[in-house]
């Protein structure tokens, strides 16, 4: 599991980026149990995520916006351009109070590509 702590920040709100391996949808449950038992994580007010999952050459995207609508397909999105399979990435968000509308997406993006590059 690899976690990078306040990767961004926007008008309060605060991001981290995780990800790590996971072959199935149990694998990824399994991640985001472990993710929360960080206190910090577990009363993040967002945890979005997305996997996309390579079985026999067949590939299934799955992933959660946890409130964060649309964020889930972002991150989907990312991981499919990329190619990068079996590997859950998880964008945490904690609200500061103000709405950031559409500008959400552009953190979501910007904290997936930071993660991507950190992790080639």
């Amino acid at each position: 599991m690899r976690i990078i702590e306040n990767v961004l920040s926007d008008r309060g709100s605060k991001y981290a980026v995780s990800g790590g391996p996971a072959a199935s949808r149990e694998a990824a449950a399994a991640f985001l149990v472990e993710l929360t038992r960080a206190k910090k994580f577990a009363r993040a007010t967002h945890n979005s995520w997305a996997l996309l999952l390579d079985e026999d050459g067949r590939r299934e995207g799955v992933k959660n916006d946890d409130g964060e609508a649309g964020a889930g397909a972002v991150i989907l999105r990312m991981l499919e351009r990329e190619g990068l399979v079996n590997h859950i990435v998880v964008v945490t968000r904690w609200y500061g109070g103000v709405k950031l509308g559409g500008d959400r997406f552009r953190r979501v993006t910007e904290a997936v590509r930071i993660y991507l590059a950190e992790c080639g």
